[in-house]
């Protein structure tokens, strides 16, 4: 005898006496979970005792879907709007990165000053990466991503306002050090947003893709205007100063609705113990060993990225003996292969597994960073770190993919944004050693120190845990 009960869209059939079922179905020919009644707290599926079945085939009830829904690019509605918003604040952020490069040699000449203290300019952003860091958590439980929308943009639009004055250049310094804490910010909050999400690899390898772009447009207009329009070097961020208000508009408008409230409620897990969540992710194993790994391999990345497109202008123009504006243009080369590598190989890089992906990757770009350092042509060089930028391009998106892979979800916000952050700092840290080498040696030094760069984060990514390749 059996007594069925219907609950909305579940059903459960319980029997008061063991035999042989087979799983019922709904009328979509899904199976429905059939337990044995039990004088316990609660029966067992069949499925768990024969343990034959996929546990996600057994139908759960309308409120655990609705709460366990992967977000998409287009789900819930909002993201359509959302996820292009996201998409030009990391354009903005890699306009800001590149900018550096193109206007080093103009800033030296301007105010006078050697490499190393030139190199202040790369090293200032660390200041305001490494707060993002430590307080990218804190912003998502109090203020949620409407926090982030608005801090990020909002340190941008402010930094460019200042540097379009042109400053004396200790104020000059302190803005990029705002300007580094806003790409922080969206660094951390828009990668685990978006880390999360299905079909990751392809959506980061686009978000990325527009960072690079980003990176590409800045050098060529700002290369435009201050080499061939004869403008001053600082007019360049009146473009800047727009583009930091468009940004503050649509991710504002955007997230306008995803305040704390909604962020604690879609993360019940974290809100217990907010002020825990980063101590369990960077002191308490296992996850302190991926958080960490792949922190250091995110350091190293950025940082041989930044310091390649940074002072890759200045390499061709005083080693390769390059024209001004010819050398520009290879730094938006480098950008460009950043760009077009992201988007292309985010597809090509899921269907061989992250891990195999990178150790492909990293060896294919020391053997052209070889090149373009033995090779003393100026076309020669410019080719080859074009092409570098391809294979570098996918990196960062896939050791994001990984952590979401490795770690559980209720840490994606503080690891992922912990460990973008602290990798965007190497994006001050490293070229500014190089401009301090630069200054002792001569800027040929950036060569070998972007190749050991290499090597170390290809060692780090060795060490990372194995897992198992999940099914979006």
């Amino acid at each position: 005898m059996s007594v069925e009960h219907r609950n909305g869209g579940s059903s459960t059939v319980l029997m008061e006496e063991p035999m042989e079922l087979q799983p019922a179905r709904l009328k979509d020919d899904r199976p429905v979970s059939i337990t044995r009644a039990s004088s316990g707290s609660g029966g067992r599926t069949l499925n768990d005792d024969a343990n034959s079945q996929d546990r996600n085939e057994t139908l759960p009830s309308p409120s655990v879907a609705s709460m366990d829904q992967v977000e998409k690019w287009n789900y819930p509605r909002i993201n359509l709007y959302r996820f292009p918003a996201v998409n030009w604040a990391f354009a903005v952020a890699g306009m800001n990165d590149a900018t550096y490069g193109a206007i080093i040699p103009y800033l030296e000449e301007y105010y006078q000053l050697s490499y190393t203290i030139i190199s202040l300019v790369f090293l200032s952003p660390f200041v305001g990466y490494t707060l993002a860091a430590l307080i990218n958590n804190a912003v998502h439980m109090k203020f949620g991503q409407r926090g982030v929308a608005f801090m990020g943009p909002f340190c941008h639009l402010v930094a460019y306002v200042v540097i379009a004055v042109h400053p004396p250049y200790p104020v000059l310094v302190i803005a990029f050090m705002l300007a580094g804490l806003g790409n922080g910010l969206e660094d951390s909050g828009w990668n685990a947003w978006i880390g999360a999400m299905a079909n990751a690899n392809e959506l980061l390898g686009i978000l990325h893709g527009l960072y690079g772009a980003g990176a590409v447009v800045a050098p060529l207009i700002a290369t435009s205007m201050i080499a061939r329009a004869g403008l001053p070097w600082y007019s360049w961020y009146y473009v800047m100063i727009g583009a930091a208000t468009l940004e503050l508009a649509t991710s504002l408008s955007a997230f306008w609705k995803a305040d704390g409230a909604a962020f604690r409620a879609s993360h019940p897990r974290t809100s217990e113990a907010a002020g825990s969540r980063l101590r369990e992710a960077v002191a308490r194993l296992p996850a302190a060993r991926t958080t960490w790994l792949c922190s250091l391999f995110l350091l190293g990345y950025v940082g041989a990225e930044v310091a390649l497109g940074g002072w890759i202008v200045v390499f061709m123009m005083d080693v390769r003996r390059g024209a001004a504006f010819a050398s520009g243009m290879v730094a938006t080369g480098f950008w460009l292969g950043i760009t077009v590598g992201r988007v292309i190989l985010g597809f090509v890089t899921p269907r061989i597994g992250e891990r195999l992906a990178i150790m492909i990757y990293l060896p294919v770009s020391m053997g052209l960073q070889l090149l373009f350092w033995l090779v003393p042509q100026f076309y020669v060089s410019a080719v080859a770190v074009s092409v570098q930028g391809f294979f570098l391009g996918p990196l960062f998106p896939a050791a994001v993919v990984v952590m979401t892979r490795l770690l559980p979800k209720h840490l994606h916000v503080s690891s992922i944004g912990f460990a973008a952050a602290f990798g965007g700092s190497g994006g001050a840290i490293f070229p500014f050693a190089v401009g301090v080498l630069a200054q002792a040696k001569g800027v040929q030094v950036l060569q070998p120190i972007i190749l050991a760069l290499l090597a170390v984060i290809w060692l780090l990514w060795l060490g990372l845990p194995r897992y198992s390749k999940k099914k979006d």
